[in-house]
């Protein structure tokens, strides 16, 4: 009861155990900060004043604040002041809780410190002594994070507040200004994360978990500025930024190239004519800024990847391969150079080249962003009475949130970082030859276990028999086979040995090197290691018990639907065996796989999640078609229809993937994401009507969620796309005629604004 008299109105809040444990712990995992670090930590104090009355210590997380100074930071605090629940009736008079103290924390990305501000009220304001270049670091910091931590669907925090980090066109020049001094500030030597010792060339501020190493084009202050004017499509200041930029740094032309390639797009529906003269003007920049940083960075891969990009986009796949493979030179050990070189293979249509890089691709551990560490909480307060609330579902669960655990169990929603991106191209992959042409692609470029067993037995009976002829003793090409594959050579002593029959033999230990007699003359001969040997047994496709796969370096046991389509089969080991297999085996063998490669045991287990997920959706899309020929309502949970609609998004079946996202709404399920996900396609088919409604729904889960912030939102991302097509007078003409309550209307309509008071394209029109 105490802590409801103390809440803030509309703020989400957890209150502390401890007085002061929340700053204790940021301060105790400040050394687990790898990047950007987590999201701003906002710490109060509230006391009544009476002696008898304990305080009481609340925090949450918050984004989008200005931290260019401390007494940015402070204005916050003292915004806080103001918002706490007056909870007295006219007829008592209870305890007047206020705030005594704050503790605002904000993460310097570049300098790798925690400035810390206290406030107390009444009194000043102390804030640890920082320059002026460490409070321009911290600002571009909390920027970078507000941007790209503000639709990152894996990014969950309790009580996290997002606000709008940029409000007025001076607050973006201003960030520009502070981007570009800092830009080049942060190539430093370091030691890095990885498991080596030696130091190494890196961004300050880290980069995307697909980058192996961060670059001065490759980073997360690059990726920010990419994605604030690309999500709003005003490459124009971006390009002005870059242009300025690669002035100092050549290597920064592939970041300006792609900005004026962005520009180039054809969106508006102007003239024929003028909009050819534009595109091609745009172009023509672009290529000629290529040419010339080609002459200076030739070996930049960021580079070949604009250019690829370019060509694809005109047809000229033959041309963006040649790039492709020279990126791949350029940066062996990147994901992404391997990761373009397969895209240009599949447009090629050369799908045994794009599974043989698939299989090249360098894999490395995902590190997620940077988080708080979870602490036990006294109470959790989550206010939320704004009226566009009023069209959400109760967030109670009910029958829709359960599922079949065979859905729930699917691992491929587990996938994170370059497994993900890798998993993406196997089901573009089979998107395009189906799963039976997979299989055989797949085996006709990869050693299978079998014809590596028949490969070894080979080699091994040659073996036996040289040994035979040399030692004159046995007849020549005498040898008997077991049936558990045991080689050995048929002696005189063999001959009438007990050891001849095939059932006596068959119940031997394979472990056993020693017949009845206990004569150790008999070799035995194994094909593959013990543990192979114990990992066939359990993989083997005739037995019930289904094989772990390996997910972002962690075990998930498959789920246990019948199948309905042909499993693959084992590849050879690559990690475990590799180098056994790739011993030479002496003299050639009628068999010979020269021109076929190991399969990578990451590649192997994606093919399993792969025939996981089309398994559930074959037996799905069957059991649809039935129940339509038998005139039947096919029913699923709220949950079930979510992850059915995951899964046709998957394995790029939009339509399936639509009409599951569509049933999802029928239930009163408490979730966002059939929402988002409809909107994003009625957005990209261009249904203005449709995607306001659906754009309601998600503004309503994201105010629930203290997302206060306009842009950069997914639903800023389809109002400008539409935008682009349609204009935004009429999308302002389409929100009045839907006759919305007044708070609705003004929310949706801030989106506009946004768009009017920076000049996003459509605006005008």
């Amino acid at each position: 009861m105490t802590e409801a008299q103390a809440a803030f109105k509309e703020i989400p809040e957890i209150f502390e155990v401890e007085l002061g444990e929340s700053v204790t712990a940021r301060t105790e995992n400040l050394s687990t900060f790898r990047e950007l670090g987590p999201p701003d930590l906002c710490h109060v104090a509230k006391t009544t004043g009476r002696s008898g009355q304990r305080d009481l210590g609340s925090y949450h997380f918050i984004s989008g604040v200005d931290a260019s100074s401390s007494a940015s930071l402070a204005a916050y605090i003292n915004s806080l002041t103001y918002a706490i629940e007056d909870n007295s009736a006219w007829f008592t008079k209870g305890p007047t809780w206020k705030v005594r103290n704050g503790t605002f924390c904000c993460f310097n990305a570049f300098s790798r410190v925690d400035i810390r501000v206290d406030v107390k009220i009444p009194g000043g304001v102390s804030a640890h002594e920082a320059t002026l270049e460490i409070w321009q670091e911290t600002y571009v910091s909390a920027l970078l994070r507000s941007i790209l931590y503000s639709d990152d669907p894996t990014y969950t925090l309790e009580a996290y507040r997002r606000l709008d980090p940029i409000t007025t066109p001076e607050g973006e020049i201003r960030f520009l200004q502070a981007a570009e001094a800092l830009f080049l500030k942060g190539i430093r030597n370091d030691f890095h994360l990885y498991n080596c010792f030696d130091p190494v060339t890196g961004w300050q501020v880290g980069s995307d978990p697909e980058i192996q190493v961060a670059t001065v084009v490759s980073n997360h202050l690059t990726a920010g500025i990419l994605k604030y004017f690309g999500d709003s499509g005003r490459y124009q200041q971006s390009a002005n930024l870059f242009e300025k930029l690669a002035a100092k740094e050549s290597e920064v032309a592939s970041l300006l190239a792609k900005s004026y390639i962005g520009m180039s797009m054809p969106s508006r529906p102007l003239s024929m004519f003028i909009q050819v003269m534009a595109l091609l003007d745009e172009e023509v920049k672009a290529v000629q800024i290529m040419a010339n940083a080609m002459r200076q960075t030739p070996q930049s891969y960021t580079l070949l990847h604009v250019q690829c990009d370019f060509l694809r986009s005109k047809g000229k796949y033959d041309y963006a391969l040649k790039l492709a493979r020279q990126a791949v030179n350029c940066a062996p050990s990147e994901f992404v150079t391997w990761e373009k070189l397969t895209e240009l293979y599949m447009d090629l249509k050369q799908y045994e080249s794009a599974l043989l890089t698939l299989n090249s691709c360098p894999m490395f551990t995902f590190n997620g962003r940077d988080a708080h560490r979870p602490l036990p909480a006294a109470k959790v307060s989550l206010p939320f009475t704004r009226s566009i609330g009023e069209i959400l579902p109760e967030r109670t669960k009910t029958d829709d949130d359960e599922a079949d655990p065979a859905l729930q169990r699917l691992p491929a929603p587990g996938l994170r970082g370059t497994w993900a991106r890798a998993y993406s191209l196997l089901t573009r992959l089979v998107s395009q030859i189906g799963w039976d042409e997979l299989l055989k692609t797949r085996s006709s470029v990869f050693v299978m276990e079998e014809e590596y067993r028949m490969q070894k037995a080979q080699a091994e009976i040659k073996q036996v028999v040289d040994q035979t002829n040399g030692a004159h003793e046995q007849d020549a090409g005498s040898v008997i086979i077991h049936e558990d594959g045991t080689v050995v050579s048929r002696t005189r002593k063999s001959i009438s040995s007990p050891n001849d029959n095939a059932s006596t033999r068959g119940i031997l230990s394979k472990d056993s090197s020693t017949d009845v007699n206990g004569m150790h003359d008999i070799p035995v001969i194994r094909v593959s290691t013990e543990s192979d040997r114990d990992r066939e047994e359990e993989e083997d496709i005739s037995r019930a018990v289904t094989p772990k796969i390996h997910i972002n370096g962690e075990s998930v046991s498959e789920n246990g639907l019948p199948r309905t389509l042909e499993k693959p089969v084992q590849a050879a080991a690559s990690e475990d065996n590799k180098e056994e297999a790739e011993k030479p085996t002496g003299t050639p063998e009628p068999f010979s796989f020269s021109n076929k490669r190991l399969c990578e045991r990451w590649l192997d287990n994606l093919f399993m999640v792969l025939y996981e997920d089309l398994r559930v959706w074959t037996i799905f899309r069957a059991e649809v078609a039935h129940f339509k020929t038998q005139h039947v309502a096919y029913r699923k949970t709220g949950l079930e229809w979510e992850i059915l609609g995951d899964l046709g998004i998957r394995l790029h079946h939009k339509e399936e993937a639509k009409e599951a996202y569509q049933r999802c709404l029928d239930s009163p399920r408490y979730s966002v994401k059939p929402w988002l996900k409809l909107m994003e396609m009625y957005a990209e088919e261009g249904d203005i009507q449709r995607s306001i409604q659906t754009a309601i729904r998600v503004a309503a889960y994201q105010y629930a969620d203290y997302t206060e912030m306009t842009f950069p939102t997914q639903i800023a991302r389809a109002f400008f796309k539409l935008g682009q097509i349609h204009g935004h007078a009429k999308i302002s003409f389409t929100l009045m005629s839907m006759g919305l309550p007044d708070p609705i209307l003004k929310i949706m309509d801030s989106y506009l604004q946004y768009g009017k008071v920076f000049k996003i394209e459509g605006y005008d029109f």
